[in-house]
């Protein structure tokens, strides 16, 4: 202690230049953005190149400026700088990650592509890649990924966005663990190709990916597939007619994620996705082969119902608001729900016109059920739907489900509880249900949100009202939390 007072004393040493390389290092490996890192080179002798060593990344977002074509000048100079910082950091030891979002692919730029691509794969060598274009060109204009970036070793995270992939030998990704490939087409024979060279592949992503009919996946360690379309997407217009359907064999997948809008049919049978934990179903349908809306609503009826069924084993669930209000459609036409084997179930509802119905209706044939979760988030109602019920019918169907007994349900959240809450009778019907049939239940957590300082007078009154609701389970205890 002595000798550091005088240390202090003297001035004239630098304690935390003092402290070991690898202490040193890792201090500058917090600051996380790579400029900050470089920065520190001016502080002592030991100081200035001690940035070389550190594990850096590298991220090149969009460019804060709205595209036109008149807008050249500045992607030349946004493209300019990244290209200057890469010389920069071209002796740097070790670039963990390198994104970059360019607004949209100009063939006049295309060296500039390919030198990101080379730096990332050959000069940084790099774990994680990611080149996206933001504004998406149809596939026959994309950019076309260089062939010489298919032969890669050390590279485990891969995205890619609006990029033709088409290469003309074999593919050498065996670090890959994760890739996501979005805005293309391809065929089954290049996407088999593209999976066979990633032999330790984990998790595939497939953003609005056209022209593949049939997925087969037959590595084991391959456990996550999430397939995406974006429904405001403008690449929809490119769908291939031809190809109506998607065949997943999938049998050691064991998260599978359906998302977006679909325009085509995704097909998965139980017996090909055996392995199967997770499902998360949270998508709409416009199926584009039909002209006649009767015969289109009839084909995405029968189309949800083949789906549920391929997902009844699964332990953990998660629906959209589209399958929810479609059950009691399904139901009126003398459909029941397929028994579930799940044990935890996110509906995400708008909490209006058919939901009810559609979420006693499943809870009915969910006895494994041990939680609960709703997500009451602004989600839009599926208004095509309303026609086939009517208010009067709701309630009806409501009191066909009330006895309804949920023997292992212990824990129910009901998050993002944000509109107006009084004199909404269906959402107090749904809690009183819930707490009524659920006769081993622990915790209803209700997690309500709010504008403003003060908590609004009829959150105060619903969780009044909440509280004093009769309960199956003695020991179940109700939680309002305010956000």
């Amino acid at each position: 202690m002595e000798r550091q007072r005088k240390i202090m004393a003297r001035g004239d040493r630098d304690r935390l230049s003092d402290l070991p390389y690898a202490i040193l290092l890792y201090i500058l490996s917090m600051l996380g953005e790579g400029k900050e890192v470089v920065r520190t080179s001016v502080l002592s002798q030991r100081w200035r190149f001690l940035w070389k060593s550190v594990s850096v990344s590298l991220n090149f977002g969009v460019p804060d400026y709205p595209y036109d074509e008149r807008t050249k000048k500045k992607i030349l100079a946004f493209v300019a700088s990244i290209n200057r910082e890469l010389h920069y950091w071209r002796s740097c030891e070790k670039i963990k990650a390198f994104r970059v979002f360019p607004v949209k692919y100009k063939e006049y730029l295309v060296k500039d592509y390919d030198f990101w691509v080379h730096f990332a794969m050959k000069v940084a060598n790099v774990e994680e890649f990611t080149l996206k274009f933001c504004i998406i060109n149809f596939p026959d204009c994309a950019y076309k990924f260089p062939q010489f970036a298919y032969k890669n070793t050390l590279l485990r995270n891969l995205v890619l966005g609006s990029c033709q992939l088409n290469p003309s030998g074999s593919v050498t990704w065996t670090s890959l663990v994760s890739l996501s490939i979005g805005h293309l087409k391809l065929t089954d024979n290049m996407l088999e190709k593209i999976l066979s060279g990633c032999p330790n592949l984990e998790s595939l992503e497939l953003d609005s990916v056209l022209g593949i009919s049939r997925l087969e996946i037959s590595s084991v360690k391959l456990r996550k597939l999430i397939i995406l379309n974006d429904e405001n997407d403008c690449y929809s217009q490119w769908h291939d007619e031809d190809t109506h359907r998607l065949e997943i064999f999938a049998p050691y997948i064991q998260n599978f994620v359906l998302s977006g809008f679909l325009y085509n049919e995704i097909r998965l049978q139980q017996s090909n996705v055996a392995s199967l934990v997770t499902a998360v179903l949270h998508f709409n349908v416009d199926f584009i082969e039909f002209e006649d809306e009767e015969e289109k609503l009839e084909k995405e009826f029968r189309y949800l119902k083949e789906l549920l069924l391929s997902v009844g084993h699964v332990e953990n669930l998660e629906l959209g608001p589209l399958c929810i209000e479609c059950f009691p459609i399904l139901e009126l036409r003398g459909w029941r729900s397929p028994p579930s084997g799940c044990k935890f179930l996110k509906l995400n509802a708008a909490l209006k016109h058919l939901d009810f119905v559609g979420i006693y209706s499943f809870l009915q044939s969910s006895s494994d059920l041990e939680t609960l979760v709703i997500d009451w988030n602004n989600h839009k109602p599926i208004d095509q739907l309303l026609s086939y019920t009517k208010e009067v019918e709701q309630s009806r169907r409501f009191e066909a489900h009330k006895n309804c007994s949920l023997l292992h349900l212990k824990t129910i959240k009901i998050i993002n509880f944000h509109r107006k809450l009084s004199g909404n009778d269906l959402v107090l019907r749904l809690v009183k249900y819930l707490l009524e049939n659920a006769t081993a239940l622990e915790k209803l957590v209700i997690v309500a949100k709010y504008e403003g300082s003060d908590v609004p007078r009829d959150y105060v009154e619903v969780e009044q009202e909440f509280l004093s609701f009769p309960r199956s389970s003695l020991h179940a205890s109700v939680v309002f939390c305010y956000l």
